[in-house]
């Protein structure tokens, strides 16, 4: 298993009925609104208003591809981990690693979903590529950073399933 300090963040969700599908189980498609959640609220936490820098600067994020492994189900009122770093940032792109993890009374967990999320960056008006604004790509470069140092520091884990 990775180590917390691998991500960039980590941020928590309840399972609603909302969430579920007939058979009680997340629906599949929800794991994709949990990590644009994840996304949004972490770059938030870096002071990136995604309305306001499309005010600004005219530009806006948008998914270009995902690619998810889903390995157990979630289920009604289970509380989630969205576990989210960066793998890359290009001029105009980002990708994206994240992970869904079931949390434990004991502070364990179980991993759930894991996938690969590609953003695009594009001007609004056209939706045609564009550079991501330099003070987003910086500090985007530098959450990234800090939490790879982090991750170095900390003692290697077992893999998870």
């Amino acid at each position: 298993m990775r180590g917390m300090a691998d991500f960039d963040t980590c941020w928590s969700i309840r399972v609603y009925y909302e969430d579920t599908d007939a058979g009680g189980v997340v629906f599949y498609a929800n794991y994709l609104k949990f990590f644009e959640r994840a996304r949004t609220e972490w770059l938030r936490s870096l002071g990136i208003e995604q309305l306001e820098m499309a005010r600004n600067t005219g530009m806006i994020f948008i998914v270009r591809a995902t690619a998810l492994d889903y390995l157990r189900p979630a289920r009604l009122d289970d509380r989630l981990s969205v576990r989210s770093r960066i793998e890359r940032v290009g001029g105009a792109s980002v990708d994206f690693y994240q992970e869904a993890w079931r949390d434990a009374p004991d502070g364990s967990g179980e991993l759930l979903v894991r996938g690969s999320i590609k953003i695009g960056c594009v001007t609004a008006s056209t939706l045609r590529p564009g550079k991501i604004p330099a003070q987003v790509r910086l500090a985007m470069q530098s959450a990234a950073t800090t939490a790879n140092a982090a991750a170095a520091r900390e003692p290697a884990r077992p893999a998870a399933a």
